[in-house]
């Protein structure tokens, strides 16, 4: 039997997810850097784009290690025109997407409103003084900070106010949706129109995915994931094997192509999508008591480690590394897991310890 026709033999597991994972790298760009028309499409696919993980306050989001260039810097320019925007998308989470798909993302994301009195408050305000912040609101209300910034979130998911940060300065005004947006139409897609529209999407960049992976990334049911799933792949766009999606071209392609292993370490934030992808497990896998998860590492292209320690502004303190190698390739790459934990997070703070023994 040829390579190719053996690569879904259920003797050769290992051979199909090395497959996977290399193809997933290189979609993400994590093999070869995207250029800037290579980005726009790859940032489309993953979003919604989220900031760094511990950033500064107002920083733009950026795909760590995947542009041939300075995206936080291109994206400040997007935000700063407005080209990329701000919205509450996953479970009410800040997140950043492209204005030209205000839509699609109104009809994955847009909660009903149920206005009580304080939002109706601040819209009459707002209605009758034009766009306000924060400051300005509690000013001629009376109201106070806690009680006007959970209202302006609700009316945010709800796509009723817009937040306009396009910079990182804190007095952000706040407007009505369809004054900034009078041509979206965020009724236009009903959820599951807009589901069946990002699954294949965000399937081309992930290769192979679980409904699980669906909802750690969505943060959307499993069930209504999985029935999007199910339907594309009942009209033939994805093909499911032991729980796995994959879009039915990209199944023949495994099949049929050899790939060359990834053979890298790289240090994820906890925002990034691969991350976001795997949250079902990973956040009770590394849990130490006492200690933050600063950090995943990617080996190999799976997440195979974690920095352990706390989180400060300026370098973390970096308590302990572990990863989940056997034993004597855990040792064998000590140095080459510790020089890239230390070319992201710098040498200004060490690295205690490493498998819980003291360097």
């Amino acid at each position: 039997m040829a390579a190719a026709e053996k690569s879904w033999d259920e003797n050769n597991r290992e051979d199909w997810e090395e497959r996977v994972i290399a193809l997933r790298m290189e979609r993400q760009h994590l093999t070869k850097p995207a250029d800037l028309e290579e980005y726009n499409v790859l940032y489309r696919d993953l979003s919604p784009g989220l900031n760094v993980y511990w950033h500064g306050f107002g920083e733009p989001p950026c795909l760590v290690y995947r542009a041939g260039f300075d995206d936080l810097e291109y994206n400040r320019e997007r935000q700063r025109n407005r080209e990329l925007v701000k919205g509450r998308f996953q479970k009410g989470n800040i997140g950043f997407i492209q204005e030209e798909d205000m839509e699609l993302f109104a009809g994955l994301y847009r909660k009903p409103w149920k206005p009580d009195d304080t939002q109706e408050l601040i819209l009459a305000l707002i209605d009758r003084e034009g766009p306000l912040n924060i400051g300005l609101i509690k000013e001629m209300t009376g109201l106070l900070v806690k009680q006007i910034t959970p209202a302006l979130h609700k009316l945010q998911e709800s796509f009723v106010l817009f937040e306009d940060q396009f910079d990182g300065e804190w007095d952000r005004e706040w407007y009505r949706f369809e004054e900034m947006f009078p041509d979206v139409d965020v009724q236009h897609f009903t959820r599951e129109e807009a589901l069946k529209m990002v699954l294949p999407r965000f399937l081309f960049r992930y290769v192979g995915a679980s409904a699980k992976n669906f909802r750690d990334f969505y943060g959307i049911p499993e069930r209504e994931l999985k029935a999007a799933a199910e339907e594309l792949t009942a009209g033939g766009q994805f093909v499911q094997k032991d729980g796995i999606y994959y879009l039915a071209a990209d199944f023949e392609l495994l099949q049929k192509q050899e790939r060359t292993p990834f053979r890298k370490i790289l240090v994820l934030h906890r925002n990034d999508c691969l991350v976001r992808c795997e949250e079902h497990h990973l956040k009770q896998e590394y849990k130490r008591e006492g200690m933050d998860i600063l950090q995943y590492l990617l080996i190999d292209g799976k997440i195979r480690g974690a920095v352990l320690g706390h989180f400060k502004y300026g370098p973390y303190i970096m308590e302990d590394v572990c990863v989940r190698l056997p034993e004597n390739e855990a040792e064998a790459r000590k140095k080459e897991i510790l020089e890239a934990i230390y070319e992201i997070n710098g040498r200004e703070e060490p690295i205690r310890r490493y498998m819980g023994l003291p360097i």
